[in-house]
């Protein structure tokens, strides 16, 4: 016990007459040069949470605003002549003076033949490694 009292005593001597007032400055500047560094972190990561949920906003209501854009345009497609025509021939089997309508039964050969022709064939040929790399490099 009396050898922990020792030790106490030690400690405060040295605290209090070491402690000159150059040294309690530069205790206070580190002691302020860690709070504001902390501060600054604080902030910056404060800031950057922010920074992603602004972005993230913005893209929910760029998302928005193309499903308005859409729904526009549905809009549009429904309440023009061309669609009116194409439901009342579908729904309603409209058809115009001087057509006539021909019912084919399903996966027959004349249904088949039809769509055989209209297929549109696409051939992609790959560009050469040089022009692959031209590309990446010059973003052409």
């Amino acid at each position: 016990m009396g050898n922990l009292k020792q030790k106490v005593r030690r400690t405060k001597y040295k605290l209090t007459r070491g402690m000159t007032g150059k040294r309690a400055a530069v205790l206070i500047f580190v002691a302020a040069c860690l709070a504001w560094t902390y501060g600054a972190i604080v902030s910056l990561s404060r800031n950057w949470e922010l920074e992603q949920r602004l972005i993230g906003k913005r893209r929910e209501v760029r998302l928005l605003e193309l499903e308005v854009e859409t729904l526009a345009l549905e809009n549009q497609y429904y309440a023009s002549e061309e669609y009116q025509e194409l439901a009342a021939r579908d729904k309603e089997n409209k058809i115009l003076p001087g057509e006539s309508l021909v019912y084919l039964p399903k996966n027959s050969e004349e249904a088949k033949k039809k769509h055989e022709n209209s297929e549109i064939q696409i051939s992609y040929a790959e560009p050469s490694n040089f022009r692959q790399w031209l590309s990446f490099l010059l973003a052409i």
